[in-house]
């Protein structure tokens, strides 16, 4: 991991370059480097830190040449340092290479390579296969078959693009596990791990298929497998605009993403929710629609903020549709052998779609006969191309590496796809049009969550430099807390656990004292008293009480330290207003200590590696 660009035309290539890798930033990184083909062979400028050190010590626009590529890396093997930087080079320097994934075998090859009186510079599994690359073009003579060659004998997971001076009018892209998509310009192509590193530059994008290499030249491009079998590759076109992935005025991404759920969280039921019937449409669950009906059971498989979502999704299948439900973590799932059998429905829940624990879920799943289902974001993604069918977020890019417009998308469709199966079954039309009428509401009561944001600010800073974090609630709640520790967690590196607040008693009560700051998601539903007594446990001990509450409840106040207040909600949607305040209390303990919101340390938006 992490961020690709690689560039062939006309245009100079080393500013492009760069200026796509900062597109990929938000994907989390711990150094930068680029290569450009020049007349005097590879110019190769890399070191540790951001993109802006690189550029700090390296005059960019003055590297000429217009064939190169660019990475940002998130380690895996070896630290972060100018020799682990992207990109590698075979033993003589003539070969090029940036690699996202995991060669498993590395060690393998590379000992085998030693053997052969072979080099390294590098830590690294990526450096392996570039020397590997480089022992047989000396060999075989010819790039692309190199390339396969090395490809054929790989374990792991990669998306590689190489260039060499041997053959300085072609760039080779392939990938098995980790995304690539070519960019498809007039006389200029560009290859890159994300369509937001090429939208600048055109909106017609290729994606590339698992097992498949591309071949780009300034004339043209072609694509093939991994075998050598050619394959037909279909011209699609993005489906955001640049705007949407810049800031807007706000400054952080994570912000503007927060303050843009109203709109997304309608765009996630527009055209799909029927007040009127108390209905769903949900057009690409058509293909599936008997399957889902005579479900006997169904399994959600996700990781981090995804998971969250669907324990949500599980109280709300289960209430709604009567069906049983299980949540795994995707990470898991696949190597505990799980028992699936055919009438089974698996979904997964991935922003990216391309999650890679999540993948190997899903076609674990396939290999044993279940209907799989994907709920993505990003259109053309993995996930989204292999499963059986699927309902995408519509929560347009999210750059901020913690989720927090996905998160409450992901509660939209995991709401109205419990609501379309509660229809085939128990639900009558009155409980389904009482449900859609409240989940209509929600986007302005987002907004008037997002309208009262001083409280928040207020309560971040008098507890910004405490060193834990309790988080409670309990029923539809209790992932919703699990979720809001996970966001101080990921932004702030404060310790936050989430509990169910029952099980409080149970050990995480020794924790609590006057330097506990302990937030209780508490609506006024059919479990509000047995909250309340929670809370009166924990102030029994002196612990601070900060409640997210309804704007109606006037007991609170009395028993809590602060009270953040919230729209009134039915039961089952209070997951989605309870957490707009949580991603905001986060937000601002970060920006009181400091941190880098957009890009906290050690965290990559979009885990490509198992």
């Amino acid at each position: 991991m992490c961020g690709i660009v690689g560039y062939i035309g006309t245009q100079t290539a080393a500013p492009l370059i760069v200026s796509g890798l900062k597109r990929l930033e938000y994907r989390g990184y711990d150094s930068a480097g680029v290569c450009v083909l020049s007349k005097d062979g590879l110019r190769i400028e890399k070191r540790a830190g951001r993109v802006k050190d690189l550029e700090s010590i390296v005059d960019i626009p003055s590297i000429a040449g217009n064939v190169g590529v660019g990475h940002t890396r998130w380690a895996t093997h070896g630290v972060p340092n100018d020799a682990n930087a992207h990109p590698h080079t075979d033993q003589d320097g003539n070969i090029a290479l940036v690699h996202n994934g995991i060669i498993e075998n590395y060690l393998t090859i590379k000992k085998k390579l030693e053997s052969a009186g072979y080099t390294f510079r590098s830590d690294t599994d990526s450096e392996v296969l570039a020397v590997f690359i480089g022992m047989l073009y000396k060999t075989l003579g010819n790039l692309e078959a190199a390339v396969r060659t090395a490809l054929a004998e790989v374990e792991g997971t990669f998306g590689i693009v190489v260039l060499s001076v041997h053959e300085p009018d072609m760039i080779i892209a392939a990938r098995r596990g980790s995304p690539l998509i070519l960019g498809i310009g007039d006389g200029e192509y560009l290859v890159a791990s994300d369509a937001s590193a090429v939208i600048a530059h055109t909106r017609q994008v290729v994606y590339l298929q698992e097992n498949e290499m591309a071949i780009l030249t300034r004339s043209g491009f072609s694509t093939k497998t991994i075998e050598n079998v050619d394959t037909r590759s279909v011209v699609e076109e993005i489906a955001f605009e640049l705007e949407q992935i810049e800031r807007g005025g706000f400054d952080h991404f994570m912000l503007k993403e927060i303050y843009e759920q109203p709109i997304t969280f309608r765009d996630g039921f527009r055209g799909r929710l029927n007040a009127e019937e108390g209905s769903v449409r949900l057009g690409g669950l058509a293909p599936v629609a008997d399957k889902l009906r005579q479900a006997k059971r169904i399994i959600i498989t996700a990781c981090g903020t995804s998971w969250h979502a669907g324990l949500v999704g599980e109280y709300l299948i289960e209430q709604l549709a009567r069906i049983p439900v299980e949540v795994e973590y995707a990470s898991e799932f696949r190597y505990r052998n799980p028992i699936i059998n055919q009438d089974d429905v698996v979904i997964a829940i991935s922003q990216s779609g391309e999650t890679a624990d999540t993948l190997a879920a899903i076609r674990e799943a396939k290999l044993k006969g279940a209907t799989v289902i994907g709920m993505v974001n990003v259109v053309g993604s993995t996930i989204a191309r292999e499963t059986d069918a699927g309902v995408y977020l519509h929560a347009g890019p999210e750059i901020g590496v913690a989720s927090t417009k996905a998160f409450t998308s992901q509660l939209c469709v995991l709401t109205q796809f419990a609501l379309f199966l509660g229809r085939m079954k128990a639900v009558s039309a009155q409980q389904g049009k009482e449900l859609a009428d409240a989940l209509e509401q929600i986007p302005e009561q987002i907004t008037r969550i997002l309208d009262n944001v001083e409280p928040i600010k207020a309560i971040a800073h008098e507890y910004a430099q405490v060193s834990n974090f309790l988080y409670l609630g309990r029923g539809y709640n209790f992932p919703a807390a699990l979720e809001g520790a996970l966001k101080l967690k990921e932004i702030s590196y404060i310790h936050a656990e989430g509990y169910p607040a029952a099980e409080m008693k149970h050990g995480p009560i020794a924790l609590i004292d006057e330097n506990m700051p302990v937030v209780f998601i508490a609506p006024k539903d059919e479990i509000y008293d047995k909250i309340i007594s929670n809370i009166e446990e924990v102030r029994a001990r002196n612990g601070r009480v900060i409640a997210i509450a309804d704007d109606d409840d006037e007991h609170i106040p009395r028993v809590a330290n602060h009270v953040i207040h919230v729209p009134r909600t039915i039961p089952m949607l209070t997951p989605i207003l309870a957490s707009i305040p949580l991603q905001l209390l986060a937000y601002y303990i970060a920006l009181e200590r400091g941190c880098n919101v957009d890009m906290p340390r050690n965290l990559a938006k979009s885990v490509t590696v198992e």
